[in-house]
């Protein structure tokens, strides 16, 4: 494999007919580095100079490097001709979004899925192709999408893949079925494929390819009343998209369906103020209001049935279930090793992992879930 600083045989063969026309070293040396991913010293101009085996490119070939040289995008950094994929790959995310967001359009289920699916098979094709591996079949095609993904050197996470594979089944519907008024019904899908595939491709190219910076929030005309809205939707719902929603998630655990990667869920929370003027409030959950908002609703949810085990319990049917000895301190072990509760004393006992343990402010001591004893006796 070559080093990165090594030349290319384009850029030899034009350096040295630069060098024959009478360019300047330092010239050539600013043309070769503009926008290269490892730049080169005078050293390799002159190795060039003095190796008379490398042949001059023709006017037309120079002319071209030139035009490629003057063809990349000062925001992203990609060139029209040699990034060519993830250019119509963030091209096609920014048309899904624009046009799902227009107001004018009420084909925005169809167009989102068929964009979506052509944005992340560009993006992988590119991530093969500079990882060397040939993305054409041997009927001429290039590789799927859904072949990409299930290939083991995929690079994407499982919540994302079942998220493309949703998408995907709803474009296949497309051509057959109309699926008006499922716009809402699959937003949770929609929004988790465009964080994904924007946190995808500033991972595999850079920070500089995000999309961020290039969409902006939807607005509207009319008000939000979440109550109206649910339940317009829960009677609004065609029974081809129940049957198409349901299929979606057939083969999918809980634990997958709730993957953030595969749906986006958000906390939003209602500004005070007067009727007229209610507003709804987004609020990031990294933020020490949204962690805050956060313990608030788990709170709300939870419930004794929930987490049933005292830490007693949890030890009497570890042994039950095992037939091998548990004890107290194997339990206490156990929660320290795994975080899921803060030390004696503390002056946050509320900050648990509420996967498995919840403490009661009540009575001053933890209770833990099923999930949890199923973890300890894993681990047998």
């Amino acid at each position: 494999m070559k080093k990165p600083t090594a030349l290319s045989d384009e850029e030899k063969r034009v350096i040295k007919a630069l060098l024959a026309r009478g360019a300047r070293n330092q010239d050539i040396h600013a043309l070769i580095n503009y926008e290269r991913s490892a730049t080169i010293n005078f050293g390799r101009i002159a190795g060039v100079k003095s190796n008379n085996s490398i042949p001059l490119a023709t006017d037309e070939e120079v002319s071209f490097f030139k035009r490629k040289k003057q063809a990349f995008d000062p925001i992203t950094g990609l060139n029209i001709y040699s990034d060519e994929r993830l250019i119509r790959a963030r091209e096609s995310m920014v048309l899904a979004v624009n046009i799902f967001n227009s107001a004018i359009y009420r084909f925005k289920t169809e167009v989102f899925s068929v964009l979506a699916n052509i944005a992340w098979t560009y993006m992988l094709h590119e991530f093969y192709l500079r990882k060397n591996i040939s993305i054409y079949n041997s009927d001429g095609t290039t590789f799927s999408l859904s072949y990409m993904i299930s290939r083991n050197d995929c690079p994407l996470s499982k919540g994302i893949k079942n998220n493309i594979l949703s998408i995907k089944t709803i474009r296949d519907k497309v051509e057959h079925k109309i699926l008006g008024r499922s716009d809402a019904q699959w937003l949770p899908l929609f929004q988790a494929c465009c964080l994904n595939f924007d946190k995808t491709i500033t991972h595999l190219f850079g920070n500089r390819t995000s999309l961020q910076n290039e969409l902006t929030c939807a607005l509207q005309f009319g008000k939000m009343d979440i109550e109206q809205l649910s339940t317009l939707n829960s009677y609004d719902i065609p029974q081809n998209i129940s049957s198409l929603d349901a299929l979606l998630k057939a083969d999918l655990r809980d634990d997958e369906i709730n993957d953030i990667e595969y749906q986006f869920r958000i906390v939003y929370t209602f500004d005070s103020s007067s009727k007229g003027k209610a507003h709804i409030q987004f609020i990031s959950p990294e933020s020490d209001e949204g962690k805050s908002i956060h313990n608030v609703l788990q709170k709300f949810k939870i419930a004794d049935e929930i987490y049933p085990h005292k830490p007693k319990d949890v030890i009497s049917l570890v042994k039950k279930k095992t037939g091998k000895q548990f004890s107290a301190n194997d339990h206490t072990n156990a929660w320290r090793t795994h975080k899921v509760r803060p030390p004696a004393y503390t002056k946050s006992p509320d900050k648990t992992n509420r996967d498995y343990c919840i403490y009661h402010a009540a009575h001053k001591d933890y209770t833990y879930n099923d999930k949890w004893v199923d973890l300890l006796i894993s681990q047998f």
